[in-house]
């Protein structure tokens, strides 16, 4: 089995990089720090936000809330305020589940490849 390289994964990601991974304007990021008090990116001494992955399962989750749910602000910030954080879970085991399901198919789109030759 060939040697592979693991990813090296940032620590510190920026407003433009969280923005990307969303497809969203930095405007929005910006926006829903404001309203939602859960997301607390470290700024630094130019004062750019740095957000670290916590904060961006956060904002994985009001995303998941808002654009893919379709709450309002407000109904989403009370899901977050009731207690339901089982939501994070829930979201962060679905993402892994779509990670395995990509990696399964790449095995898969390989094999067919090789046995095809």
């Amino acid at each position: 089995m060939p040697y592979k390289e693991r990813e090296i994964e940032k620590k510190y990601y920026s407003i433009g990089e969280v923005a990307q991974m969303f497809k969203v304007a930095p405007s929005l990021i910006r926006y829903w720090e404001g309203e939602f008090d859960i997301i607390h990116p470290k700024k630094d001494k130019k004062g750019n936000r740095r957000y670290v992955k916590d904060d961006i399962e956060k904002i994985r989750y009001i995303y998941h809330l808002v654009k893919e749910k379709g709450y309002t602000l407000q109904g989403a910030q009370d899901v977050i305020k009731s207690g339901k954080e089982q939501g994070f879970d829930k979201v962060a085991a679905v993402q892994k589940l779509q990670q395995i399901k990509d990696f399964l198919i790449n095995i898969r789109e390989e094999f067919n490849a090789k046995s095809n030759t």
